[in-house]
């Protein structure tokens, strides 16, 4: 038997399946709905800051009060074994002259010992060795620069021959004070540049962005020529002034 229900029970039915039917599907959709971002606003690209690089150079220089002599010994004979005994005996005399000039030992330092045999060319066109060659050379730090003269004279008077006066070089025993200077002198000079640009630019000078140093550099120590030799008990030297150059780059803003 089939019921049928009044009209108006029948439509309050479908519309109750109706809400049902659309809170699932409300249901389903959200998730979806909540998983796409919210759209933001489109920020403005920040403005580049003006910079303006540059190098400066800086300049220090003091008298020296240090003279680094480079003396040796050297001498020839028949045989091997002749020679670098002549060598020695020069080499002792060398050294002895040297403490008598009140050097101290940690300021007398062997650079190179060598032993060479001699080559004579015979009438057939071939070499042959006649003899040996020994040699001994020295650096020396002469810490009262005003003695390097009376001691390059005292070399030659007691090596003789055998002695060799290869150079002379002033120098400064301790340059971080005056490498000191030059880096200041450097940094003002690249501080006043930078503003000088901000100031033809029309801006004003910002903070420091970076700061390098490149290698500092000591031009030309004034030197004696290689093989002088001392006739007189003291040669005369002119020690002049040490100078001291370095560089840095910096990096600063305009604003």
């Amino acid at each position: 038997m089939t019921i049928r229900l009044p009209r108006a029970a029948r439509t309050a039915r479908l519309l109750a399946a109706t809400a049902v039917l659309g809170g699932l599907l409300a249901g389903t959709a959200a998730p979806a709905l909540a998983a796409v971002p919210e759209r933001s606003g489109l920020r403005a690209a920040a403005p580049e800051t003006a910079t303006v690089t540059v190098t400066g150079n800086g300049r220090a220089s003091a008298a020296p009060d240090l003279a680094i002599v480079s003396v040796g010994v050297e001498v020839a004979r028949p045989t091997a074994k002749e020679a670098m005994a002549a060598q020695a005996t020069a080499a002792e005399a060398l050294l002895d002259v040297l403490r008598r000039q009140e050097i101290e030992d940690r300021d007398i330092r062997t650079d190179s010992l060598s032993l060479t045999p001699v080559y004579t060319q015979t009438k057939d066109g071939d070499s042959k060795v006649t003899g040996y060659q020994a040699a001994q050379s020295f650096s020396v730090k002469v810490r009262v620069i005003d003695r390097t003269g009376q001691l390059v004279g005292a070399v030659n008077d007691a090596t003789g021959s055998a002695g060799r006066v290869n150079g002379v070089v002033f120098d400064v025993a301790d340059p971080s004070a005056l490498r000191a200077r030059a880096r200041e002198a450097a940094y003002r000079d690249a501080y006043d540049k930078a503003a000088q640009h901000a100031r033809l630019s029309g801006h004003r000078l910002g903070r420091l962005v970076s700061l390098s140093e490149g290698e500092s550099v000591r031009p030309g120590p004034g030197a004696a020529a290689p093989g002088v030799s001392a006739d007189e008990p003291s040669v005369p030297l002119a020690p002049g002034e040490i100078e001291e150059q370095v560089t840095v780059s910096a990096v600063y803003e305009l604003v």
